[in-house]
C-alpha cells in the first residue's frame, strides 16, 4: 500500500513524521533525500530505548557520494527501529515511505506539529531551493 504523502509531516532537513499515536510517531527520510544522496549503503540506527531530544542527531545514513546525519524533528525515546535496514540499506531507495522507515519515537508529551511543514509547504520548500 502507498504512503500518503499528503497526511505526513516534513522538516526543511527533508524528514518526514507520520503521527502514529498522540505521543507517537514514525520518521525517514524523504524521497528528496534519498535522490540527492544516490545509492545508500549503510544506515547506522540507534538503540531502542535510546533518548534523544529534538534537533539531536539520531542516526547517520551513507551513500556512494557522502554520509548524512539525520536529526530527531522531535524528543522522546525510541520505540521501535527498522532492523531491515541494518542489512538492507537499499530499502531506503527503493521504499523511503514505505518500507524505509528509520525509527519510532514517543515523545513524553502530546505531539506538536509546531515547526514542522504540511505537504504543500515542503513541496513549496522544495521548489524554492531549484531557484
Amino acid at each position: 500500500m502507498a504512503a500518503n504523502k499528503e497526511a505526513f509531516l516534513y522538516t526543511k532537513e527533508h524528514e518526514w513524521i507520520e503521527v502514529k499515536g498522540e505521543t507517537v510517531v514514525r520518521i525517514g527520510i524523504t524521497d528528496y533525500a534519498v535522490d540527492q544522496l544516490g545509492d545508500i549503503v549503510f544506515v547506522d540506527l540507534p538503540e531502542t530505548d535510546s533518548e534523544f531530544i529534538a534537533e539531536e542527531e539520531f542516526a547517520t545514513v551513507e551513500s556512494v557520494k557522502s554520509t548524512s546525519e539525520i536529526y530527531a524533528p522531535v524528543s522522546g525515546s525510541i520505540q521501535s527501529v527498522n532492523s531491515r535496514l541494518e542489512d538492507e540499506p537499499e530499502v531506503l531507495n527503493e521504499s523511503p515511505f514505505e518500507d524505509g522507515w528509520l525509527v519510532e519515537i514517543e515523545s513524553p508529551e502530546p505531539f506538536s506539529q509546531e515547526g514542522l511543514l504540511s505537504y504543500e509547504e515542503y513541496q513549496n520548500y522544495l521548489s524554492e531551493l531549484e531557484d
